[in-house]
């Protein structure tokens, strides 16, 4: 190494410094230059102190929990930071919100900062509604208790399955600590006041950011929309989210959670008409806020009720701008409801993308035939096989 660095001199070509400055850092050409996690600036380090984040096992990429350890496992481990998560409505509304307040009481339990926004419920009413964590010990009993109450006759026999329904990948359904990424709630009651009272939230209700004097402007965002662009905004610059002001304690992410996107509540007419003259609106909304979420330590979910879009255009480009695509069908009101092949479950999930980070298109799930079912206490996702139902007298060797 000494004689590498000697032939530096006057006569030495440039390869010779080059030799000289690989043999000072110990790396060659074969080797992978990265930062090192064990110095006291490694960059991996820096990333994992935040709590409730973990890096990806697929890109490092830094990953929170949605509140929904099932949904985690569908989703590649995680929502990646930085990224865009797209609730489909189910019909009447009764489930999406569910998922909705999973991700803020995930939020809430490992110290996140909030921000909710919606034109229908005051934020503030949402929190109080949040699901209780399933912290304790104790809480495997209750599980339990919860599995067996729900089980039918039916359930109770075993049949011996061919060998590649046992392949099938298993959904997670017990509690965990609090120490490990994601938690499970128990929907039968409500966080405790003190979590709620210790928590960092913003607020921020449509009816009462409209003022009753709109100047009117040349702009195709709606009036609802552009005031919570800047709220937004405003929240990720002062509170150092974006880095251009650093913040004073450890780093934190902002969990940001917008309720009923594109519903007439908001101002938009998509779900009114199939040629409105605001069809712009939203996906210039979408486009924007991506732009924030990609330059900040944040995350996004949005409750979106596409089945009231009737232009299908405008589905598609929403989708597009999305990075994760959640929907959700409910058998409420429709035949499947009544059908035995359905009994057990109260809706289908479906995965519709999924994030392929620094490329222009999302990747599609492996995992089809989705199913969930909300019990006393838990919201499950599990692998309906519908193939074993559709011949309920067939017998596997």
């Amino acid at each position: 190494m000494a004689a590498a660095a000697t032939s530096c001199g006057p006569r030495a070509g440039a390869s010779g410094c080059v030799v000289a400055a690989a043999g000072k850092d110990s790396v060659t050409s074969f080797q992978r230059r990265g930062p090192k996690a064990s110095g006291p600036d490694g960059g991996c380090r820096r990333l994992a102190s935040i709590a409730g984040t973990r890096p990806s096992v697929r890109n490092g990429q830094l990953l929170v929990s949605t509140g929904l350890p099932a949904l985690d496992q569908l989703l590649g481990g995680g929502l990646a930071v930085g990224t865009l998560l797209l609730i489909e409505e189910d019909k009447y509304n009764i489930y999406s919100p569910l998922l909705f307040k999973y991700f803020l009481a995930e939020g809430i339990i490992n110290g996140h900062t909030l921000l909710v926004a919606s034109a229908k419920e005051d934020p503030a009413e949402i929190l109080q509604e949040l699901p209780a964590p399933l912290l304790n010990d104790n809480c495997k009993k209750e599980v339990d208790e919860d599995v067996c109450s729900h089980k039918t006759p039916e359930s109770n026999i075993k049949m011996k399955i061919a060998w590649r329904y046992q392949l099938l990948p298993k959904m997670e359904v017990g509690p965990i600590s609090s120490s490990i990424f994601g938690h499970y709630y128990d929907a039968s009651k409500r966080i405790p006041q003190e979590l709620i009272e210790a928590s960092k939230w913003h607020g921020f209700f449509l009816p009462e950011k409209i003022s009753s004097t709109l100047s009117v402007e040349s702009c195709s965002l709606t009036h609802g929309y552009r005031r919570l662009l800047h709220f937004i905004q405003n929240i990720i610059c002062e509170e150092g989210f974006d880095g251009s002001n650093p913040q004073k304690k450890e780093k934190n992410v902002l969990r940001i959670g917008i309720q009923n996107l594109g519903s007439p509540l908001w101002g938009d007419d998509i779900c009114c008409t199939e040629n409105c003259n605001n069809s712009q609106s939203l996906t210039k909304f979408l486009y924007v806020l991506r732009g924030l979420l990609r330059t900040s330590l944040s995350v996004c979910i949005i409750t979106v009720p596409t089945h009231l879009i009737q232009n299908k255009a405008v589905i598609a480009r929403v989708t597009n701008l999305s990075d994760t695509v959640v929907g959700l069908e409910s058998f409420i009101g429709s035949e499947r409801e009544t059908n035995p092949l359905y009994q057990e479950y109260h809706g289908l999930i479906h995965i519709r993308q999924i994030p392929r980070l620094n490329n222009l298109i999302g990747d599609v799930s492996d995992v089809k035939d989705l199913a969930f079912k909300l019990r006393r206490k838990l919201f499950t996702i599990e692998v309906w096989r519908k193939d074993v139902y559709s011949f309920p007298n067939l017998k596997f060797l």
